[in-house]
């Protein structure tokens, strides 16, 4: 289906905040869409939850059988997406209605040239060329879970792994521009892979698309609120900004900054999914391996879980 965008919610053990978020996609005003849920190996009420929603063509759940975390929770729903475009949301965010809707106006525009007054050479694009989007961003609303709201639109903050200077003055340490909650075209999965496997996983992505001079285009408006709950993972003491755990990954990431810049490189990362043994889907319908850059092993592990969706084996179809 041309154009279509996959909203695609990764989530655990989120049953009381759920349901919302998944309305709130439902309902987002760009007609073409599909809304898929992956549940990562939840052990509360989130199935029962989304249940009622099963039979909605516009809408798919899967549940994976054990916890493989945000990173390859996203992962496996790109690697299970035909669309045009993805976007991640997650259970505790609020999207205005108009979001995927602006968002696929700017990803799809035509005639964006690389005009020359710009170094462009220097990020692989020929000057004067025609350039396709991306991926498009939008400013956002943080609520945090001391009652304070945040206006996010330091547009400079997508490059303070590059240059940490150009971050001074912002409201709230790391005052970045929400990377998960942007629209990407899928051609950025097939050139660079998907997410990598760590709690700073929107991060690297993000870094990984600016050092890469993949185009981007900002939406210069809140197009979303973010509500921190304390068990989140920016707020839980095991995985804020001060755990042992966000210090190992951030100096992870900023070793790929340091590499790019000896090099110029940008290593992709193949989608890496070697089981989707005993996924539970909701409706009985084949699953093709998107085009997304990933492993032989994840290629057919989703052929094995589509020929049992198809052959009637699947639980949703009993």
């Amino acid at each position: 289906m041309d154009n279509r965008a996959d909203i695609i919610i990764p989530t655990f053990n989120r049953a009381q905040l759920i349901e919302p978020a998944v309305k709130a996609a439902l309902d987002q005003s760009y007609s073409n869409k599909r809304v898929i849920v992956i549940d990562d190996g939840s052990t509360d009420q989130t199935r029962n939850v989304l249940s009622s929603y099963f039979d909605r063509p516009d809408f798919l759940y899967i549940g994976l059988p054990s916890n493989v975390g945000t990173a390859g929770a996203k992962n496996v729903g790109i690697a299970l997406s035909d669309a045009t475009a993805l976007t991640f949301h997650d259970s505790d965010d609020r999207p205005h209605v108009d979001k995927v809707l602006l968002q696929s106006r700017a990803l799809f525009q035509p005639d964006i040239g690389a005009d020359p007054c710009l170094n462009w050479a220097f990020v692989g694009h020929a000057p004067g060329s025609s350039l396709d989007i991306s991926w498009v961003l939008t400013h956002h609303t943080l609520i945090l879970p001391d009652g304070r709201r945040v206006d996010i639109r330091r547009d400079l903050s997508l490059l303070d792994d590059v240059f940490p200077n150009l971050q001074l003055g912002s409201t709230v340490p790391g005052e970045w521009t929400h990377i998960n909650s942007g629209l990407f075209s899928k051609h950025v999965f097939t050139r660079l892979g998907g997410f990598s496997d760590c709690i700073e996983e929107d991060r690297e992505f993000r870094n990984r698309l600016v050092l890469s001079g993949e185009p981007m285009w900002i939406v210069p408006e809140p197009l979303l609120t973010k509500i921190e709950t304390a068990d989140s993972l920016t707020q839980s003491a095991a995985s804020d900004y001060d755990s042992a755990r966000r210090k190992s990954d951030r100096t992870k990431v900023w070793r790929k900054v340091e590499a790019w810049r000896a090099t110029g490189e940008v290593n992709p990362e193949p989608i890496n999914l070697p089981s989707l043994e005993g996924a539970f889907v909701s409706r009985a319908e084949p699953l093709e391996a998107s085009s997304a850059l990933m492993t032989d092993t994840t290629r057919k592990a989703i052929h094995r879980l589509s020929t049992r969706i198809t052959g009637g084996t699947s639980v949703a179809a009993q």
